[in-house]
C-alpha cells in the first residue's frame, strides 16, 4: 500500500486494522515491514475473541473475525478474499487434550479455552456428533495445568495449545486430539478457524483504501511463506519453540488461503452449527469485489 494509495483515501487516519498476537498469525504480518506497508496500518493486537469484537462493534476497520463471529455478523461484513487461518488437515494449535479416551467423556467436565468461539465450537461439535458424548463444559482461562485441575479434557488453541500439545502433554502421558484433523477425517474439507473481513460501512465508503489494506496483506502472506525458513528462524529467537518446527507450522501445517475449498468448509460448518449458534444454515460468505489499482 503506497503513499499515493494513502493519499487518495479522501482521509488521513490510518485504517485501524486487527492483529491476532499467536503465531499462527505471523506469517500475514511478517512481511508487512519488509513491504514498506507496516506504517500505513493502526494495527491493534489482540485475542481472536476480542479483536472480532471489537471488528462487530465498529471500533476496528478491517481485521481477523472468527468464523462463527462471521457467521453471527455477516450482514455489516465483507470478507477479504483469498485470505484467512485454517488448515486442509493437521494445525497443530488447536487441540483437545485428554486424560481418558474421548469416547469416555460423557457427562465428565471439559474446560474450553476462552480465546475463540469457532475452536470451541468446534471441539463441541466434533465431541458431541463425531464422538457421540455429551461432555459438562465449563470456560477456563488457557492453562493446561489448571484446566486439568478441574476436567478430564481441555480445548486450546493458538500458542498455549502449541506448548501442551508438544511439551506438556507428552510429558504427563497426555492424549492430544487435533481439532484441524479430526474436521478433515470427519468431513473430507479444510477448517477455516477465522476470515479477515472489513466492516461494510468502511468499505463502502474507503473501496481505494480497503483494497490497499487487501493488498498489503497478500503481498505480506506471500512474501512470508515464501521466506518461511527466515521468519521462523527469527520467531525462533524469541519463541520457546526451534525454528524447524515453527517452519512446519507455517508452511505446512497452517491454510493462509481462502478459494472454493474453504468457502465450501465454511458452509458445512454453518449447516452443522447453526441450530444453536445465532445465525441460518445458510449464510452467504460476501466477499469483497475489490477497487481496480489505479496507477
Amino acid at each position: 500500500m503506497s503513499s499515493r494509495d494513502a493519499d487518495r483515501s479522501e482521509t488521513a487516519v490510518r485504517p485501524r486494522v486487527g492483529h491476532i498476537q499467536f503465531l499462527n498469525c505471523l506469517p500475514l504480518y511478517w512481511g508487512l515491514a519488509r513491504t514498506g506497508n507496516l506504517l500505513d496500518l493502526d494495527l491493534s493486537k489482540d485475542t481472536p475473541e476480542k479483536l472480532s469484537d471489537r471488528l462487530v462493534a465498529g471500533t476496528l476497520d478491517i481485521g481477523p473475525v472468527t468464523c462463527v463471529e462471521y457467521l453471527r455478523n455477516a450482514a455489516e461484513l465483507v470478507v477479504l478474499p483469498d485470505i484467512a487461518v485454517g488448515s486442509d488437515g493437521p494445525v497443530m494449535s488447536c487441540v483437545i487434550v485428554s486424560k481418558v479416551p474421548l469416547a469416555e467423556l460423557d457427562g465428565r467436565r471439559v474446560a474450553l479455552g476462552s480465546t475463540s468461539r469457532t475452536s470451541v465450537r468446534l471441539a463441541r461439535l466434533l465431541l458431541e456428533e463425531r464422538e457421540g458424548v455429551r461432555p459438562e463444559y465449563f470456560s477456563s482461562p488457557p492453562d493446561l495445568d489448571a484446566m486439568l485441575a478441574d476436567a478430564d479434557a481441555a480445548v486450546l488453541i493458538g500458542d498455549p495449545a502449541l506448548r501442551a500439545s508438544l511439551e506438556q502433554a507428552p510429558r504427563q502421558g497426555l492424549a492430544v486430539h487435533d481439532l484441524g484433523a479430526m474436521w478433515k477425517e470427519w468431513t473430507g474439507l479444510p477448517f477455516v478457524f477465522a476470515v479477515w473481513a472489513a466492516r461494510r460501512d468502511y468499505a463502502e465508503r474507503h473501496p481505494e483504501l480497503t483494497t490497499a489494506v487487501h493488498r498489503a496483506f497478500l503481498e505480506s502472506r506471500d512474501l512470508s511463506l515464501a521466506e518461511a525458513a527466515q521468519v521462523a528462524e527469527q520467531a525462533a529467537r524469541w519463541e520457546e519453540f526451534d525454528a524447524p518446527l515453527l517452519e512446519t507450522y507455517f508452511s505446512k501445517a497452517l491454510d493462509f488461503s481462502l478459494g472454493a475449498r474453504q468457502l465450501a468448509g465454511i458452509a458445512e460448518f454453518a449447516r452443522r452449527v447453526a441450530h444453536d449458534s445465532g445465525f441460518a444454515p445458510d449464510v452467504p460468505v460476501r466477499l469483497l469485489e475489490t477497487a481496480p489499482v489505479v496507477v
